[in-house]
């Protein structure tokens, strides 16, 4: 890879396209409950390929929700990378004119400007710019567009379903264009401790669910968390696991009846969810068999269930695979950014494409994941040619 075909991607970009063409995405909303939720993006998209030339397939997943799929294939002799993102939002929230994209400074401002339209632009028209130079692949340069990320990922575990093949996958989340090469595995549990609720008055004739929750609180700080610090991990460090809400009782003069407490759990890569299960398992059997009167029942929080042999598992990919290695340099090439080669800190479908489709994946993109879901939410525009050399550049390095 050299410097004539940087000037040959360079040829066929232009920032005021990449900033229209994330316009229009953002402009098609695309959170839930909006009718067919990101099909008017898919379908954008899909068009967009086509009439560049570049072969392009919608495919429904569910409730009149689309993915949309796009190949550059090659002599069929190299390498095939992936280039994934969602096209679902979060809702507007309280962000002012959501959909219509607004530019203060560098500054292009709007929903999922950042998490993740720009990101989809970027990755779009690197395809476009490939395609554009008439440079040929030796493997395939694949996009896919995927629904529901910020909800169960039904997008991406329905490409792997119907059977994705890659050799390599990068998802475009908000990264400052560094190089994420791992994250944690996340899931989100539910406690409820059963008591027995009694006047006030006759406290020793009931049992206090909210001080049952104490007991299985102090077991996880004595017992859990010292074992989850010692887990580490050279990119992610430690897993950890967070107290989010604890929520019980009716009023100071009643016995609490009940008491609810939810967990975030994350772990690193290498550590096993069955096992993680087991820890909790057998911690409230401990309390049980210690206490004749303490009840709980444990459960994946709804929003957490993916579907039926899915969670959300970690990601890792080595540091010196060939793909890290592209866009390491495709960056020293375009000579704006140094990329750190770090881990992500929220979670992506990338642990999907990971674990289940044993495609090795690594997140990187524009945009700073501090802004997501935010009513600031922005992109800085001088990332985004950035983003689209550096994806085209890595796919030539990758696939050839």
């Amino acid at each position: 890879m050299n410097r004539v075909m940087l000037q040959q991607i360079n040829k066929w970009l232009n920032e005021e396209e990449i900033i229209g063409l994330m316009r229009e995405l953002i402009k098609r909303p695309s959170y839930p409950g909006i009718e067919n939720q990101e099909t008017a993006v898919a379908e954008y998209i899909h068009d967009f390929f086509l009439k560049e030339g570049i072969e392009s397939e919608l495919e429904h997943v569910q409730d009149g929700r689309k993915n949309v799929t796009a190949i550059i294939k090659g002599k069929g002799t190299g390498k095939n990378l992936l280039l994934t993102g969602h096209t679902d939002t979060v809702p507007p929230y309280d962000m002012p004119d959501a959909f219509e994209l607004k530019q203060e400074g560098d500054r292009l401002i709007g929903r999922g400007s950042n998490d993740m339209k720009g990101p989809l632009a970027c990755m779009i028209m690197a395809m476009v710019a490939v395609k554009r130079a008439g440079i040929e692949l030796a493997g395939n340069l694949m996009f896919a567009g995927v629904i529901d990320e910020e909800e169960k990922s039904l997008g991406t575990i329905d490409l792997i379903e119907k059977g994705i093949n890659a050799d390599g996958a990068i998802v475009g989340e908000p990264t400052n264009l560094d190089i994420c090469i791992a994250h944690r595995g996340l899931e989100w549990f539910e406690f409820d401790f059963e008591g027995k609720a009694v006047h006030g008055g006759k406290q020793k004739e009931g049992i206090n669910a909210i001080v049952k929750a104490s007991k299985f609180i102090q077991l996880m700080e004595n017992k859990i968390t010292p074992l989850l610090d010692n887990r580490k991990h050279p990119i992610t460090g430690t897993s950890t696991m967070n107290f989010g809400t604890i929520n019980g009782g009716t009023q100071p003069s009643t016995v609490a009846g009940n008491c609810k407490i939810k967990i975030d759990r994350r772990w690193i890569p290498g550590e096993n969810y069955e096992d993680i299960i087991r820890e909790y398992e057998d911690a409230l059997t401990e309390l049980t068999e210690n206490d004749s009167e303490f009840k709980c029942s444990m459960k994946v929080m709804d929003v957490s269930v993916m579907k039926e042999g899915y969670v959300h598992e970690a990601m890792e990919i080595d540091k010196d695979h060939a793909l890290v290695e592209a866009l390491l340099k495709s960056s020293d090439l375009i000579g704006h950014h140094t990329p750190a080669i770090t881990y992500f800190s929220a979670w992506t479908d990338g642990g999907l494409l990971s674990h289940y489709a044993k495609i090795p994946t690594l997140v990187c993109g524009p945009g700073d994941l501090e802004t997501a879901h935010s009513k600031d939410e922005f992109i800085d525009k001088k990332q985004l040619t950035l983003a689209v050399k550096t994806y085209a550049l890595a796919a030539l390095k990758f696939c050839r």
